[in-house]
């Protein structure tokens, strides 16, 4: 009898040294539980840079969908998504909410290069990851200094410096106006470009203004570079400012070649408001697929964005490059949430984030590939050049590397 009792319990002890994994295998830090996934963001929906708000909102109707499609994993996003003006400070005041009061899991695309430097420290001492950043700061790719943070946007030092680099290429001789916003967004793109020019850049560089994001206007740097007898324009600036110069160019009569960086771009928040018409001829770069190109318009991925916007989401403009730049954003977190599975701690969650394997983001570019290591944080490795043609960005030349 007592063997029989022995073997019984021999046998329960068994069982349950099997089903103990399973049950161990759900590991949660704050923020996270059987039911729900918290991940808290700040972006501009007021202010100088508000045309951004586009990404939030569009990231906002993604995870609304995908919860009502059960979520990742059977657990459902709750998405904190919280107006900072794009203001360092206040920035600072809502990561503090979202991470000490709402206790997210995570913070997820934060926009901008100033109101990002102003969390950063909080965020890695805090060791709540600090992810997919609005932003393409070189700063965001030091894993062994910052291991919480990684961005998303393609480096803009290394942007600026294949504008530089085609320069060289294509007008050896060009005589260069640069608008700079004054902050370290704008100095990052700016020190690439020089460095794409090399020993050239001091004497091609004949003049070069800067504003500060709190400006009203900037028409009056583009007057002061004109009368520089520039034949070539580099246009570092966000949106609002980059409208503004459109069509200060064109009314002053000025008719540079002119380059503008990618986070600028949007066919719907910018040239659409400059001005089409003056828009044509802009030379810029791109990773992710446009709502206004028509070579997209059977795309699967761009007919998936476009019916989320009619049913969640009806006041974004689908041609607005800042739509399917939140869906993009979008997809390639939810990928590293199925990484993670059920082990959903910050540690892991970083983890997942650092090992990348050659991902196609359905709403990249094809072949703009999606990869990071341990010591890597650069989620992308091309760029596509583009030229506006009066309607929409043509692809020319071959994807180029940004490293």
């Amino acid at each position: 009898m007592k063997k029989r009792q022995f073997a019984l319990t021999a046998l329960c002890l068994s069982i349950l040294g099997f089903a103990l994994p399973a049950t161990a295998q759900k590991k949660y830090d704050t923020g996270a539980s059987d039911t729900e996934i918290k991940i808290g963001q700040t972006i501009p929906y007021s202010g100088p840079a508000s045309a951004y708000g586009t990404i939030g909102k569009m990231e906002a109707a993604y995870f609304k969908r995908l919860n009502e499609q059960g979520g990742v994993n059977g657990r459902k996003i709750n998405f904190i998504s919280v107006d900072d003006g794009y203001s360092p400070p206040k920035t600072v005041e809502m990561a503090r909410r979202l991470v000490e009061q709402d206790e997210v899991l995570l913070m997820m695309g934060t926009l901008g290069t100033p109101s990002n430097t102003a969390i950063h420290k909080y965020m890695n001492v805090k060791k709540v990851p600090h992810m997919f950043l609005a932003t393409g700061a070189s700063k965001w790719n030091d894993p062994q200094n910052f291991p919480w943070t990684i961005g998303f946007n393609t480096n803009y030092h290394s942007e600026g410096k294949l504008y530089g680099q085609h320069i060289l290429a294509t007008k050896p001789n060009a005589k260069i106006a640069v608008l700079v916003q004054n902050d370290d967004y704008g100095k990052d793109y700016f020190n690439g470009f020089k460095d794409g020019l090399g020993a050239k850049a001091a004497s091609m560089i004949v003049a070069q203004a800067t504003y500060e994001f709190t400006d009203p206007t900037i028409d009056s740097q583009i007057v002061s570079l004109k009368g520089s007898g520039a034949d070539t324009f580099f246009n570092i600036t966000t949106p609002k400012f980059a409208a503004q110069a459109i069509r200060k160019i064109d009314e002053v009569g000025w008719k540079p070649t002119h380059y503008l960086n990618n986070v600028s771009g949007s066919v719907g928040s910018v040239l659409k408001p400059a001005g089409l018409d003056k828009a044509v001829g802009i030379i810029s770069m791109t990773y992710i697929k446009e709502g206004s190109d028509p070579r997209w318009e059977n795309d699967p991925t761009m007919k998936d964005m476009k019916e989320l916007i009619k049913k969640y989401a009806p006041e974004i403009n689908p041609d607005d490059s800042n739509a399917p730049y939140g869906y993009a954003v979008s997809q390639i977190m939810v990928q590293v949430l199925k990484q993670a599975g059920d082990n959903l701690t910050r540690e892991n969650i970083m983890k997942q984030a650092a090992n990348i394997k050659d991902f196609q983001i359905p709403m990249a570019l094809p072949g703009v590939i999606a990869s990071t290591s341990p010591t890597d944080f650069a989620l992308f490795q091309t760029m596509q050049m583009v030229k506006f043609d009066g309607k929409t960005w043509v692809d020319f030349g071959k994807p180029v590397a940004v490293k």
